[in-house]
C-alpha cells in the first residue's frame, strides 16, 4: 500500500490548496473525493458552451490581496460586475420603497421604524428590524429568510443576523470587496491547477474504505459528525436543490442572479448562467433554486447555526482536538460557512501552521 505524505478527504478549494502547496513542496498527496469530479461546490459543468454552476452561483470576491493574487497565479479571473440584487439596501432601494430622493430622508426613517425594538432583540425579525426598520425587514428581508431557513423568523436566533449592508448611496455593486471576478473558461480550470500534482481518487468514500493508514497526515473535510459516526448525534443543515433548464433564447433575465424575496415565490433565486462570462451563446441555460431541509444523501450547504447545534459541534470540536493526525477544516469539518476566499485563507494559515 502506498504511503502518502498527505491524504486530503474531499475535494474542494480547502483541500486542493493544500494539495496544490504540498505538491510546490514536494510533498505526495492522495485526494479521496465521494463525487465523481473535482472542486467541490464550485464545480462546473458545461452545458450548450456555458459553464453552469452545478451546486449555485459562486461569485469570487475578496479584499485579501494575497488570496487575489494566489488564485490569479492559478487562473485568469474576468472583471465580474454587476449581480442584480436586493442588496445591499442602497438608495436606489430606498427611493423606489418610499419615493425619497436624499440620504438624509432615508436615514430618518429607518431611525424612526427601528424604535420599535427598544431592547435587547430576542429573535431574528427584532434583530432585522433593529437593523434596518420594518418596511425593508417585512419586504425584502422576511420572506426570503424563511424560505432560506424553512421556519419563521421569530424563530430564529437573532444572531444569524449579525449585521445588514445599508448604503446610503445609490451603489448597486453587491460586493464592498476590491478585487472580484469569475475564472474565465470556469472554475474547473482553478481546480485542475490546484490537484495537478496530487493522485486523485473520485466516487470514493474515506469512511467506508479506511483510508487512514495511507497517509502521515490526514486533512478531513468531510462532516465532522459522521467522521466519528454521528455518535454524539447528528449536526443539522440547510441544503438547496435545482431545476435547471436550457431555454432556446440568447439572454432570459439580462443579470447572472436574480434575488426573490417574497414568501410565496418558492424559489430563493434564478441564476443564468452564461452571464457569469459574458457569454454570447445563442441559448441560455437557467437554474431555479430551493432551499430545503437536509437529509442523509443530500449534500449539506449550510450549517444552521443555532444554540443547539453550535453546542454539539463543540462536542465534536473537542473530540477532533485529540486526534494526532488528523486535521479538520472547511465548511464541512468546522461546521461553519466560508465564503470562497476565507476558506482559501483559512488553508494558507493551516499549511503555514502545519510548516512550523
Amino acid at each position: 500500500m502506498k504511503k502518502y505524505d498527505y491524504v486530503l478527504v474531499g475535494a474542494g478549494l480547502y483541500s486542493g490548496v493544500i494539495a496544490y502547496l504540498a505538491g510546490q513542496a514536494g510533498k505526495n498527496c492522495l485526494v479521496l473525493e465521494r463525487r465523481d469530479h473535482t472542486g467541490g461546490n464550485i464545480y462546473c459543468e458545461e452545458i450548450e458552451g456555458i459553464h453552469v454552476h452545478k451546486y449555485g452561483a459562486h461569485i469570487f470576491h475578496t479584499s485579501n490581496k494575497e488570496v487575489w493574487q494566489f488564485v490569479n497565479s492559478l487562473a485568469e479571473f474576468n472583471r465580474y460586475k454587476g449581480e442584480i440584487y436586493n442588496m445591499p439596501f442602497n438608495m436606489n432601494t430606498f427611493s423606489k420603497m418610499w419615493g425619497i430622493r436624499t440620504p438624509e430622508e432615508a436615514k430618518t426613517i429607518i431611525e424612526e421604524q427601528r424604535k420599535a425594538v427598544p431592547g435587547e432583540p430576542k429573535n431574528l425579525e427584532e434583530q432585522a428590524i433593529k437593523l434596518v426598520g420594518k418596511d425593508i425587514y417585512e419586504k425584502l428581508v422576511k420572506g426570503y429568510t424563511e424560505k432560506q431557513w424553512g421556519r419563521d423568523c421569530s424563530e430564529l436566533p437573532s444572531f444569524i443576523i449579525k449585521r445588514l449592508p445599508v448604503r446610503f448611496t445609490y451603489d448597486n455593486n453587491y460586493f464592498n470587496d476590491l478585487y472580484q471576478g469569475i475564472p474565465i473558461g470556469g472554475y474547473n480550470v482553478l481546480t485542475e491547477r490546484l490537484f495537478e500534482k496530487a493522485d486523485v481518487q473520485t466516487g470514493v468514500d474515506f469512511l467506508e474504505e479506511k483510508y487512514l493508514a495511507m497517509g502521515e497526515t490526514v486533512i478531513y473535510t468531510g462532516a465532522i459528525d459522521a467522521f466519528y459516526d454521528y455518535a454524539l448525534g447528528k449536526l443539522e443543515y440547510r441544503t438547496v436543490r435545482f431545476e435547471t433548464e436550457v431555454l432556446d433564447t440568447d439572454n432570459y433575465q439580462g443579470v447572472a442572479v436574480v434575488n426573490y424575496t417574497d414568501r410565496e415565490t418558492p424559489y430563493t433565486r434564478v441564476i443564468e448562467h452564461k452571464h457569469f462570462e459574458f457569454g454570447t451563446q445563442k441559448k441560455t441555460v437557467i437554474s431555479r433554486e430551493y432551499s430545503t431541509d437536509w437529509k442523509e444523501g443530500m449534500e449539506p450547504y449550510y450549517p444552521v447555526n443555532d444554540a443547539r447545534n453550535q453546542e454539539l459541534y463543540q462536542k465534536y470540536a473537542a473530540l477532533a482536538e485529540k486526534e494526532e493526525k488528523v486535521i479538520f477544516g472547511g465548511r464541512l469539518g468546522e461546521y461553519k460557512y466560508y465564503d470562497m476566499d476565507k476558506v482559501i485563507e483559512a488553508a494558507l494559515n493551516q499549511w503555514e501552521k502545519m510548516q512550523r
